[in-house]
């Protein structure tokens, strides 16, 4: 039976823990004892930090695993890419794993590769700024973590060195980025990679607070761009893949387009996208199983991206207030056919800070974008 170990245990990685299973595979789970859903469903399951990856590498060792993977966790994909690289198991080399883990590598990467990005800086405190001339808007946000975490929009320089500390306290670095406010619609792509040929599955349009945490309200997919545009997200991504040295794994790459047609590369993760982008969407709308091709690529097999039925368009809400209720309630109405899965819990006082205290969702599909595009964010 082929041994698979996943990196994570809470409901982001489900999806890949029961496509194993129903793969027919003996799956090994590591984490944080949590109580989360994959401590149940796992095969086996190993109570240890996945930040713990010289522990991770020896229990993998003595279970003589034939594969290792993660979907939507930065923090996962470097030991996924640690363990694999020890074992001779196929997976991104540690180089490309810090540069894609690591937004003041990748921002360097980008650089030196002529890929579109936003300037940046790297700072440990205010003092570090003498002397620069800012441009504002910027953003400052940690160097190592995802999900909107530690995010802060600035119009001038008061709240600078609150921002920093934020930035610095959400993230795992001593440092944190200062950088230009890219204009545009944003947008993510999700591919798949193997042996360094790179497969574009899915384009998906985000919607977010906006200022001054960024903070995702929903998703539709695919987005609504011309075919021009397509291709030039295509290549746009396909060399930034390159640049940081991507060749085997998913990556979830987050852009932004402006009113002009320019691109610029936000950051490019070596996973699969998160918020059900990856494990849900993308399949609805192509009708390709990306959690399938992720363990395809783990066990050194060529992704199947044959598709099967699929739907014109697929979106998900988050819940982050009873609008958001009301709005569930008027699809239940008028187009109970489009909801396809809804989890949604009591809704608090407190203001949701990141993607991790939302307080529910519901994923929605129909025959094409703008059917779905009435019930989601402004």
């Amino acid at each position: 039976m082929i041994k698979l170990a996943v990196i994570g245990a809470s409901y982001l990685q489900e999806p890949l823990i029961q496509k194993a299973k129903e793969l027919g595979m003996e799956t090994h789970v590591f984490a944080w004892a949590a109580n989360d859903v994959g401590e149940k469903s796992a095969d086996h399951f190993y109570p240890v930090s996945i930040i713990e990856k010289e522990k991770i590498l020896e229990i993998c060792r003595d279970i003589g695993i034939d594969g290792i993977c993660s979907i939507s966790s930065d923090l996962a994909a470097i030991t996924v890419n640690y363990v694999a690289s020890k074992m001779g198991l196929p997976g991104n080399s540690m180089e490309s794993c810090e540069n894609s883990t690591n937004k003041f590598r990748m921002r360097r990467c980008f650089e030196e590769n002529g890929d579109p990005s936003p300037l940046s800086l790297r700072v440990r405190s205010l003092s570090d700024l003498d002397g620069v001339d800012l441009f504002y808007p910027v953003i400052v946000k940690p160097v190592d973590r995802s999900g909107s975490r530690g995010i802060t929009k600035l119009t001038g320089p008061g709240g600078m060195e609150d921002a920093i500390r934020f930035a610095m306290e959400q993230g795992f670095d001593d440092c944190a980025l200062v950088e230009e406010y890219a204009h545009g619609k944003e947008y993510s792509v999700e591919c798949i990679s193997y042996h360094g040929r790179h497969h574009l599955l899915a384009i998906t349009e985000k919607f977010t607070t906006g200022s001054p945490h960024f903070i995702e309200t929903g998703h539709l997919e695919p987005a609504l761009l011309s075919e021009q545009m397509q291709e030039k997200v295509r290549r746009t991504v396909f060399h930034a893949l390159e640049s940081l040295g991507i060749t085997d794994s998913a990556s979830h790459s987050e852009l932004k387009i402006d009113q002009q047609g320019n691109i610029r590369l936000i950051e490019i993760g070596g996973r699969m996208g998160g918020d059900f982008i990856g494990s849900d969407l993308v399949q609805l709308t192509t009708g390709i199983d990306f959690v399938k091709a992720v363990i395809d690529v783990a066990l050194g097999k060529e992704p199947d991206l044959k598709p099967s039925a699929a739907f014109g368009a697929a979106a998900v809400r988050f819940v982050f207030s009873h609008e958001d209720i009301r709005v569930l309630e008027a699809v239940r109405e008028e187009h109970p056919e489009y909801l396809f899965r809804v989890e949604t819990g009591e809704i608090g006082e407190a203001e949701v800070m990141d993607s991790s205290q939302r307080y529910g969702y519901y994923l929605m599909r129909a025959g094409s974008g703008e059917e779905l595009r009435p019930y989601l964010p402004a």
